[in-house]
């Protein structure tokens, strides 16, 4: 899910919860009754973020760990890759220095 979709998606909670309580206000009921009605949208809102909150965080640490086990793979490729280069560097000048004649006339 990109960023966009996700603030989207937060300023439709907020827009429900502002309408909601604005529903809430203009309802023809006790003022203790409208106040507690108010707090239960309120908790439903909060206990909303904060899953929505705990969510992103897992999500943020499974890409952290998938990113971290990504660069751990490159590295190790890089590394052999470059010992290869120098064994193979090795070899070629250990036979070059080996079949060499010597410049002697």
């Amino acid at each position: 899910m990109s960023e966009r979709d996700g603030s989207g998606f937060l300023w439709f909670l907020a827009g429900l919860g502002i309408g909601a309580a604005v529903g809430i206000l203009y309802a023809p009921k006790a003022g203790e009754e409208t106040r507690q009605r108010l707090r239960e949208v309120a908790e439903e809102g909060r206990d909303s973020v904060k899953e929505r909150a705990r969510q992103a965080r897992e999500q943020a640490g499974t890409w952290a760990d998938k990113g971290r086990d990504y660069l751990n793979q490159q590295k190790e490729q890089i590394r052999s890759a470059y010992e290869a280069g120098r064994q193979a560097y090795r070899e070629a000048t250990s036979e070059d220095v080996e079949g060499a004649k010597p410049n002697v006339p």
